[in-house]
């Protein structure tokens, strides 16, 4: 696939991005090897790499899925976090690990992972995409990454623009002159 027209170039391309996951994947899997944990995928950012993830695992999990969200159509936090679905599965006691697109504030994952230990979890992991630590705002960090990049606003891979730009199979930078009309 071609680079869109909307990009202002590619960050990470799909044979990057399908290498990284694996071997975080496999990290994750040596680490939860005598556990069966519970992930949850953030949606709807994280689908794509999400469902690349758990393939990589050999270790049995539990699959669930929230809506959650800080952004709205914009690109800058609201700075509330609203859960539009919730986890359908009983977290007490169970190894909780978050899969998620990207921290950038980090309330929103800061948010979660207290409301999610609040709940019972026994343990409360983050395995993100994408890590934007000069945004941090919040005292949160990933356990497992696959990137860490610069203050720039991405789509593909399942990230997006005002639900647009999520099927591209790579990691591109968008052109301000997209967002700032």
């Amino acid at each position: 696939m071609s680079m869109h027209p909307d990009c202002e170039r590619i960050m990470l391309t799909e044979e990057q991005l399908r290498a990284r996951v694996r071997e975080v994947a496999l990290q994750v899997d040596k680490d939860f090897a005598d556990k069966r944990p519970l992930v949850v995928g953030i949606l709807k950012g994280s689908i794509i790499f999400y469902a690349d993830f758990i393939r990589c695992l050999s270790m049995p999990v539990e699959l669930d899925f929230m809506v959650v969200s800080s952004y709205g159509s914009g690109t800058v936090s609201s700075g509330k976090l609203k859960i539009k679905k919730d986890l359908d599965k009983d977290i007490k006691g169970r190894d909780v690990i978050i899969v998620e697109d990207i921290i950038d504030s980090g309330f929103t994952l800061a948010n979660l992972k207290a409301l999610l230990l609040e709940r019972g979890a026994a343990s409360v992991k983050i395995v993100t995409l994408l890590n934007k630590a000069e945004r941090r705002e919040y005292d949160i960090a990933p356990d497992y990454n696959c990137f860490d990049i610069e203050n720039e606003f991405v789509i593909g891979y399942g990230l997006d623009y005002d639900e647009q730009y999520r099927h591209l199979p790579y990691i591109g930078i968008l052109k301000p002159s997209v967002y700032e009309k």
